[in-house]
């Protein structure tokens, strides 16, 4: 039979069977179940119809690849938004009454859609009077666990993407109370279900205290104590009980029974990296507490030693979590701080500091920083022979802005009420002074500039040489300067922590019971900086407005009215 151009209707033998159509489909949405599939463009030519239509088709097949490509391409806010305006979200809810396995793909592909885009997700929950919205909280209570888990997951998403959507305490806490549950169930369900809890409750005081309420700690706990360590379960349990003691005393207390502590410093020295990353996450949050540390089986003496082992772990990720409770117990642990010492942690951190990883030099130089906070003259004096000048000002212009500014906070710790400190950081020919003003003069990053000048600020505290030192960085020596000076453009900044950092600085400079306060005043006036400094005696920020009448005040009592 010959067929007309043009012809508007295709035999009925030349039609695909409906078993063609099911095995395509099937093979299509293994496909798209695989992360190497081609991406799908809804917002390309008729892309989206085509979608549409295999949404409206009969035949579940085909309506189960329809959700698998929904999940599978739609990776941009422009996509979720096209998706949500032609109504697709509605077509996957309308499509619950399916098959367990069609109303899996279609809650997958809700979540997909709504997931970090506030637009979307209030959408969908006001959408036909929140009639969606309650399809998927109704299935948190189906009888099919991985039903359950996906609607938790789809409302997880819906509260990050539009909490003023989901405001609804009693449905958060039945989520808690699921997932849960959801532990029990072997295998995938069970392994990813604790995932989800930490993920609902992460950086949410309050979504804490109801997990705690739900005896998640307790429950979470148990689980772990009774089933093995070499699984992908414990480590997700691990992470669900770091993130529930982020935050709560409480949490943390109840994780400190005898058994839980020996299972986590089993845990340090698993063979399974992901195990000794989890039990360092951990420890890091339970270490927010100085309670923890001060006994107990889990004491700061029995922690120290295998976080310091871990510092040489072939696994680059162990090391950066060993080095985050390393952080942590750094701060809390400031009366005792010769535990670390004697530990041998500050030669691993020195080494590390030189790592070519940017993380481990961050961590390491923020973990040097904790220690050097408060410490003895003796102690300090002991970490700056190991770090060495040179590692220092290497570390200060370090190629990653985050690393200088942690250095600079070590620095800052280093010469804090320690006069000896001052002298060796502004001798060694200025190698550590050349390094900040460089840093001042040619950052971009606002947390440099701050820790910068409270460097300088703690160096001005000092005697007349360590002032000196200061002025010379703040107005050097140069005839032919083209740039302004940094401390008056500091002055002016809409960071008010450097506005404030700037005026401690100066301050500390014209102080005016020191033997050069008035000539250093004189200096800053020629230079136009306190003429800055007036403008800002009605600062917004009331530390400003504060610090900046008491540097006019000590010009006035250096006797030079003409500052007024």
């Amino acid at each position: 039979m010959r067929l007309k151009s043009g012809a508007g209707l295709v035999p009925r033998d030349l039609l695909p069977s409906g078993r063609v159509v099911d095995a395509s489909a099937r093979a299509l949405r293994m496909i798209y179940q695989s992360r190497l599939a081609p991406k799908f463009d809804v917002n390309r030519g008729k892309n989206m119809n085509f979608v549409l239509s295999l949404l409206d088709s009969e035949n579940e097949n085909v309506t189960e690849l329809a959700a698998a490509i929904i999940s599978h391409s739609c990776k941009s806010s422009a996509e979720q938004l096209a998706l949500c305006s032609a109504g697709v979200p509605q077509k996957l809810v309308s499509l619950f009454g399916g098959s367990v396995n069609l109303r899996d793909a279609c809650l997958g592909s809700v979540t997909v859609v709504v997931q970090n885009n506030q637009d979307v997700a209030s959408r969908f929950v006001t959408t036909v009077h929140g009639k969606c919205f309650r399809s998927v909280v109704g299935l948190i209570h189906d009888r099919n666990p991985s039903t359950r888990l996906l609607a938790c997951r789809c409302l997880i998403a819906l509260g990050h993407a539009s909490p003023g959507h989901f405001q609804d305490k009693q449905i958060k806490t039945k989520l808690i109370m699921v997932l849960l549950e959801l532990i029990e169930e072997p295998g995938h369900i069970g392994d990813e279900a604790p995932l989800a809890l930490t993920t609902m409750i992460k950086d949410s005081f309050e979504l804490q205290k109801q997990a705690l309420a739900t005896n998640a700690v307790e429950k979470l706990s148990n689980h772990l104590l009774a089933k093995p360590l070499e699984t992908r379960q414990a480590v997700a349990i691990l992470l669900a009980l770091s993130e529930l003691c982020s935050k709560l005393e409480e949490s943390r207390s109840q994780m400190m029974s005898d058994e839980v502590s020996t299972l986590l410093l089993d845990a340090l020295k698993h063979d399974w990296a992901d195990i000794r990353v989890a039990a360092c996450s951990c420890l890091k949050n339970i270490s927010r507490s100085p309670k923890v540390l001060s006994g107990g089986r889990l004491s700061c003496d029995t922690v120290i030693g295998p976080l310091v082992q871990l510092l040489n772990d072939s696994c680059t990720s162990v090391q950066v979590a060993a080095l985050g409770a390393i952080c942590n117990i750094a701060i809390n642990l400031t009366p005792r701080k010769s535990v670390l010492l004697n530990s041998g942690v500050v030669s691993h951190l020195v080494h590390l500091s030189k790592s070519m990883d940017p993380i481990l030099r961050l961590k390491s130089v923020w973990a040097l920083r904790n220690i050097m906070f408060l410490l003895s003259p003796k102690d300090k004096d002991f970490i700056v022979k190991e770090l060495t000048l040179s590692t220092l000002s290497s570390l200060i212009c370090d190629s990653e802005h985050f690393v200088q500014e942690q250095t600079l906070a070590l620095v800052r710790n280093l010469v804090d009420g320690y006069v000896d400190s001052a002298n060796f950081v502004i001798g060694e020919d200025g190698i550590i002074m050349n390094a900040i003003a460089r840093q001042l003069n040619n950052a971009s990053a606002p947390g440099v500039f701050v820790q910068g000048m409270y460097v300088l600020a703690n160096i001005a505290a000092g005697n007349e040489l360590n002032k000196e030192a200061v002025m010379n960085v703040l107005l050097p020596h140069r005839a032919d300067r083209i740039k302004p000076l940094f401390a008056v453009n500091f002055l002016q900044s809409k960071d008010k922590q450097l506005r404030v950092a700037t005026l401690w600085c100066l301050l500390n400079l014209i102080y005016p019971k020191c033997e050069a306060s008035s000539g250093r005043a004189v200096r800053l006036q020629n230079a136009g900086v306190i003429q800055q400094v007036k403008n800002m005696i009605n600062d917004h920020c009331l530390d400003c407005k504060l610090r900046a009448r008491m540097v006019l005040q000590h010009c006035v009592n250096n006797a030079d009215d003409c500052f007024m």
